[in-house]
Parts: structure tokens; sequence; C-alpha cells
């Protein structure tokens, strides 16, 4: 850890350093922290173990990144982040390094655990139901967190069969928009619309960015089965026609199921 500091160091020296990491803030490298974090995510969705190694180094950076930075400006070092981090844990988990019971269940812990969340957001002055909710957080995965903080204070439909009925209601309000509103309408409904299907998914106790990407990775892999169907007749996509794309589409989805 003190080489890889060191490292950093250097890199942003403003005599002998390189000139892209110099010339970084805060708001220019944290689009490269947040793909970093998708990284290891793939990289444990598709069970890589090397390059889970390598991507979790990648991340680590990111931090090291933005404490020289801070350090730099005189707001905290990386010590304080560690230190800062370390006494959460230890605060957050009571029933480890406490006197508290181990004797819990997961739920119960969970329950625990959002309640010294909701103080330590109080300690902040954030005492409204949905502050602290981290506006860089993707939109589906914000979206969910909104939800769970308005359900928590009863503000959530009682059942799943609502909020399918919402969801048609919301379809229905984009296709009028569709039909009659401008843009600016059309791309709000979609919003309610993907709002309220987020909220399915939490009822269906679903991760919808983890559902969402399920589905990518399915259309990839069709649609790659597609082209090398296409490929055996001597075509590519480009000189194929719908019709012809489609009926390979449901031979593949066909095979899959069989």
């Amino acid at each position: 850890m003190p080489r890889l500091l060191e490292i950093m160091r250097r890199l942003r020296d403003p005599e002998s350093g390189c000139p892209w990491d110099i010339e970084q803030d805060f708001s220019t490298v944290a689009p490269y922290t947040i793909e970093e974090a998708y990284e290891v995510a793939d990289a444990i969705e598709r069970q890589s173990w090397d390059e889970l190694r390598s991507e979790l180094g990648d991340l680590l950076f990111q931090s090291v990144f933005h404490a020289q930075m801070a350090e730099e400006k005189g707001l905290f070092s990386f010590n304080d982040i560690a230190d800062g981090m370390s006494d959460k844990m230890v605060a957050r988990h009571p029933h480890v390094f406490g006197n508290e019971s181990r004797e819990k269940s997961p739920e119960q812990q969970t329950r625990d655990w959002e309640q010294i969340k909701a103080q330590e957001r109080a300690a902040k002055a954030e005492n409204r139901t949905l502050d602290g909710v981290a506006l860089g957080l993707p939109a589906l995965m914000r979206a969910v967190k909104l939800q769970k903080r308005a359900a928590r204070v009863g503000f959530d439909w009682p059942s799943t069969d609502q909020v399918i009925a919402k969801i048609i209601e919301e379809a229905e309000e984009l296709v009028e928009a569709r039909a009659h509103i401008g843009q600016d309408a059309i791309e709000e409904e979609f919003g309610d619309l993907l709002f309220v299907v987020a909220n399915l998914a939490r009822h269906l106790k679903i991760d919808p960015e983890a559902a969402l990407r399920s589905a990518n990775a399915k259309f990839t892999r069709r649609f790659a089965a597609v082209e090398d169907a296409l490929s055996e007749r001597g075509k590519r996509p480009e000189h194929s026609s719908l019709e012809e794309m489609d009926a390979l589409w449901d031979a593949v989805k066909l095979q899959e199921k069989s």
C-alpha cells in the first residue's frame, strides 16, 4: 500500500508527474471510478477470478487517486479514509465488535443496520426520509433505494397487483403522450414507467440492474447466434431483411429452450 500511494504522489507531482494525471480533478476522475466498479461486477458475474484481482486493483487505485487529490487540497488523506471506514464498520457491527448478541436473524441484522444508518443520517442533519440517497447511483438502483426509503414510512403499494396496474396506467399515459403531446412529455412519461417497473422489481425481490444485465447478455448471445447463422448463408445483418433475422431469432430462442 505505501508503494501504491507513493506512485500516485509521483504521478500527480506538478513538476515531474504525468501531464494527464496532473490535470485531473474529482469530477473528471469520477466516471472512471464508476466504470471500474462495474468492471469488478462484470468479472464476478463471469467468475473470472484473475480479472477480478486486476479489476479490484483498478478500483483501489481510484480510491488512491481521489485520496491524493483530497490531500493536495488539505481535505483528508488515504489514512483518514481507512480510519473512517474502520470506525464505521465497528460502529455498525455491535454484535461482532461490541456487547450485543450475535444470535440474530439476517433480517434482524438488516433492520439494525438500517437503524444505525438512520442515526448516522440524523447526526448529519439528513432528516428527510429520502436524504442521503446518492445522486450518482445508476438510475434504476437509485429508484429502488428511494422506494425502499419511502416504504419504511408506509408510502408503498401493499400488493404486487397494484404495482402492475400502475405499470399499465403509466404505459397508457406514455401512448397518449406519444400521440398528442411533445417530446418532453414523452420523456417524462417514459421515466414514470421505468420508475414503476423498478418498483415492481422491488416487490418481486429482483435487482433490476442485475435483471437488465442478464437481459443484455441474453440479447448479445442470441444476436451473435443470428449473425453466425447469417454467416453460414454468406450474409451479414445489414444485407438481410428484418423478417429473415426475426425468423433466425425465433429459431435461436427455440433451440435455447429445447
